[in-house]
């Protein structure tokens, strides 16, 4: 296996890339991609990460409950303060955090972290004031609660913002049925307002407030969530054993689990497959075997000649990093590369640049620039 090495500068390194002759047959021809990577130290957990629109700046999440400020000039990384308490244990902690949409003008933030909570634990998202020359969180108020219960996994609690609205990712809890159901905000993505609250126009509005939150259902452990270039909303998913997800969200869809999946349980117990009549909307895409997609971007700069509207994803288990190009609703797995380690966290830096977060304590930050 070639792996990325450790470095204190820029270094130029090809890394094994796969072409794929179509997702159907899963075909590979080995060609090769040539990136220069810079390592930019260590982190302990980290979660997820956001470039600070007008700053210059990162932030990142580490799961244990810090949220770390990079200066992009310097290199510093500082502490933020004024974080809440999170409850650390199993795949719960602080999670994601992205600005607001006018972050340049009030330093709005959106963060979500697991808390505990009499039933368990339970995952919710803040808003908050971010002072980015002191460090410094600020009146910090929960504005969504997700249905607590017991385990600590598969929360997933990644965000998007698009206009006016606040796209949630919320998983199954590891408890299957309740991605089903609409008794419960679990096993789905939310359509929110700005201030946490269900959007008047949802597709189960009227059914009671936590019903009224849900925009699509039938979700395992969506760990990704992006917008391409026309709008359209997409999620990069978790699967069982095997059938790890890319769906193109639909209004009001049931994405089937856990009542169909390309994968199998991890006991080995079959799951029904996708198919053209059972009611579910399909993947785009899936992976068998697993890559446990960690992360989706979607690539909008130019510094990568051909990447626009390319989704990125990070693989856990498989370590890989994955690139599937958009057109329209129509989708291609084209290249995939071997990264030698678990991968946590994208983000595009304002230059077009791509930033990549390792997974678990010590992982490493490396941007990622065509040679």
């Amino acid at each position: 296996m070639r792996r990325l090495l450790a470095i204190a500068a820029a270094t130029v390194l090809s890394l094994t890339s796969s072409a794929c002759a179509g997702a159907d047959t899963r075909v590979q021809t080995e060609v090769s991609e040539t990136f220069t990577v810079t390592e930019h130290g260590t982190f302990n957990e980290g979660w997820a990460m956001s470039f600070l629109p007008g700053t210059g700046h990162l932030l990142i999440s580490e799961r244990g409950g810090a949220l770390q400020l990079r200066d992009q000039g310097t290199g510093e990384v500082t502490e933020v303060s004024g974080t809440p308490e999170v409850h650390h244990a199993g795949q719960a902690g602080m999670h994601n955090i992205i600005p607001g949409p006018d972050f340049e003008d009030d330093g709005t933030v959106y963060l979500s972290w697991v808390r505990d909570h009499e039933a368990g634990a339970q995952g919710v998202v803040g808003r908050a004031t971010l002072d980015v020359d002191a460090a410094a969180l600020q009146d910090l108020e929960v504005i969504w609660e997700q249905t607590p219960t017991s385990g600590d996994g598969h929360f997933a609690l990644r965000m998007l913002i698009q206009d006016d609205h606040l796209y949630l990712t919320s998983g199954d809890r590891q408890k299957f049925s309740p991605a089903q159901e609409r008794e419960t905000n679990l096993g789905a993505v939310l359509r929110l307002t700005l201030n946490g609250d269900p959007a008047p126009d949802n597709p189960w509005a009227g059914e009671g407030n936590t019903a009224a939150q849900l925009w699509t259902i039938g979700h395992r452990n969506p760990l990704g969530i992006a917008e391409d270039s026309g709008g359209r909303i997409w999620v990069s998913e978790m699967g069982p054993r095997g059938g790890d997800e890319l769906n193109l969200l639909a209004e009001g869809e049931n994405y089937g689990w856990p009542e169909a999946s390309m994968g199998r349980h991890y006991d080995g117990r079959p799951i029904r497959d996708h198919t053209e009549d059972d009611g579910f909307r399909a993947p785009a895409e899936y992976w068998v075997p697993s890559i446990s997609p960690g992360s989706l971007l979607i690539y909008q700069g130019d510094l990568f000649d051909g990447w626009e509207d390319s989704a990125l994803l990070g693989g856990l288990s498989g370590e890989t990093l994955v690139r599937v190009q958009l057109d329209g609703e129509d989708t291609e797995i084209v290249e995939q590369w071997d990264m030698g380690e678990r991968i946590r966290a994208l983000a595009e830096a304002p230059d077009g640049a791509l930033w990549v977060l390792e997974d678990d304590q010590g992982g490493r930050l490396l941007e990622l620039r065509p040679a």
